[in-house]
């Protein structure tokens, strides 16, 4: 979808209030949505000549069980991270920008954050948008429809404030490598992901730190050496904080009463650099994936309130290394450096039960033209099914249609994941 002028009904719009995250999509909206991307309900076909017919691969479904959506390019450089914030999709870039979609129908809202540096990670919280940047630093912008300027850069952290606090003591600094010292709330390399739970935004770098920032007052208030290599993703669930390196180790951290400390170590994997991490709660049980370089996705299920979490599936998801992933609903979707989109639902027992987060592949989406970067999806309960929003090396953010389909024909796949249990582990 190319770049258009900012129509005038949105600017109109700007008067109203920034609509909190919709828990769904209303099927009024999915219509005008696919109406806008030109896309035939009635069949698999897309108009977009970029999107070719056979852009779908349905394991075991049909064809035309997923749907392609759109294909917007408004970007210079590879789209690195996605985020859904109120009515917007944002999507930020290594060529510096972050983009604004309106929905339903993903029309380019706003541009901003050019020229801050390649763009590694966003996250959204309460009116504000938090992007992590490979200068090492924190950029916090605020949310208003009530000036035209929507997303309005208010700080870069660390803050002044902050600087000016410590930078006359010699306790506040650390020494980052040979002869080279700085201060401990400054990153000393490029930030990786970025997570907001509880009032608080964890940043984790290549620096091998973890950093938290209290968002009352975006001050630092703890440095963590969390990792012996880069961090390459953070999740926070339940007063849990997670952090997947590529030193092989996925580690828990639990806030004390002065700082975090370690809880366990999930997973100690040589010559494996684990990628990304999602963590999900429902209907009471808390579960942790985190994805590898060696394309497998490994998931565990927390006992209890404790220390405690059980290995509940390893499964080859990828033959190359698996980039990202996300969970909305019982469905999992991740993206692979092998150009692909894999569709998991989380396996059911007889009774109905969740059964220990265990896994069975339901589809696999193909479009993209290079390594799949980054991926996020929305549930919508009204037309039953889930929009997924992906973004690529080849500078695309594609979307896609999944209808909750796959349930007559989960016996199928179960039946044939029992013969042959290279695509699935489940461990009891």
């Amino acid at each position: 979808m190319a770049a258009m002028p900012l129509p005038d009904q949105d600017r109109a719009a700007m008067s109203t209030p920034l609509l909190p995250r919709s828990a769904f999509v209303s099927s009024t909206s999915f219509s005008s949505f696919s109406s806008v991307a030109s896309f035939s309900s009635t069949s698999s076909s897309f108009s977009d000549p970029a999107v070719p017919s056979d852009v779908v691969e349905a394991l075991p479904m049909s064809r035309d069980s997923f749907k392609a959506l759109a294909v917007l390019r408004d970007h210079q450089g590879s789209v690195s991270s996605l985020s859904l914030c109120g009515e917007f999709l944002l999507s930020a870039s290594t060529g510096a920008d972050i983009v604004a979609w309106q929905q339903p129908d993903l029309r380019r809202f706003a541009r901003f954050g050019h020229g801050e540096g390649s763009v590694k990670a966003l996250a959204a919280s309460g009116g504000r948008v938090f992007s992590a940047h490979q200068d090492g630093r924190v950029r916090v912008w605020r949310v208003s429809r009530r000036s035209e300027n929507a997303f309005k850069l208010v700080a870069a952290l660390p803050t002044t404030r902050d600087y000016l606090g410590k930078i006359f003591r010699h306790a506040s600094y650390v020494q980052t490598r040979r002869n080279h010292r700085r201060l401990w709330i400054e990153h000393a390399d490029s930030i990786s992901c970025l997570a907001v739970h509880d009032g608080v935004v964890y940043s984790g770098s290549w620096d091998k730190t973890l950093k938290v920032w209290r968002i009352s007052d975006l001050r630092c208030l703890e440095s963590i050496r969390a990792h012996d290599d880069a961090i390459n993703a953070v999740a926070a669930e339940s007063g849990i904080i997670y952090s997947a390196s590529a030193d092989g180790h996925v580690k828990a951290w639990e806030k004390g009463k002065a700082a975090h400390f370690l809880q366990g170590i999930l997973i100690s994997r040589d010559g494996v650099s684990w990628n990304a991490l999602v963590v999900s709660s429902d209907a009471g049980a808390r579960r942790v994936y985190a994805a590898g370089s060696d394309g497998h996705v490994v998931g565990w299920d927390r006992v209890g309130r404790g220390s405690r979490w059980s290995l509940s599936c390893d499964v080859k998801a990828h033959d190359m290394a698996v980039l990202c992933l996300c969970v909305a609903g019982d469905l999992v979707c991740t993206g692979s450096a092998d150009k692909t989109i894999g569709l998991w639902r989380r396996q059911q027992t007889s009774d109905g039960a969740a059964a220990a987060a265990a896994l069975v592949r339901v589809g696999v989406i193909r479009g993209h033209e290079g390594p799949v970067k980054c991926i996020q999806a929305s549930w919508c309960r009204v037309s039953n099914g889930c929009m997924v929003y992906s973004g690529g090396l080849d500078k695309s953010i594609r979307v896609w249609w999944v209808p909750n389909g796959w349930k007559a024909n989960e016996q199928r796949q179960q039946d044939k994941d029992t013969k042959d249990q290279k695509n699935c582990v489940f461990l009891r």
